[in-house]
């Protein structure tokens, strides 16, 4: 990421994210594709937030999650993931 861009935590893009997901889904557990590191999606880098928000593994700047308004629909991409745990408990 650029040196200017604000680094916030998973939690800053939580109203976005509650908008496609039916539950908190910052309480989800995030494993990256990259390095394997495990932490809450809580946890994760987030930069963005106007239009949609990236949110990245912050051991290895990992973009596990992107997730965007487009008009009336959402696009979510996941690829940077390899596992999201989610807790019925959630």
């Amino acid at each position: 990421m650029e040196d200017g861009a604000v680094r916030l935590d998973g939690n800053a893009a939580a109203g976005l994210l509650e908008e496609v997901f039916a539950f908190d889904v910052t309480v989800a557990r995030a494993v990256c594709a990259g390095c394997g590191a495990e932490g809450a999606v809580a946890k994760l880098a987030a930069y963005g937030m106007a239009m949609g928000a990236i949110l990245r593994c912050p051991v290895c700047d990992t973009p596990l999650l992107r997730v965007s308004r487009l008009g009336d629909a959402y696009g979510l991409d996941l690829r940077g993931m390899s596992l999201m745990l989610i807790s019925q408990n959630s």
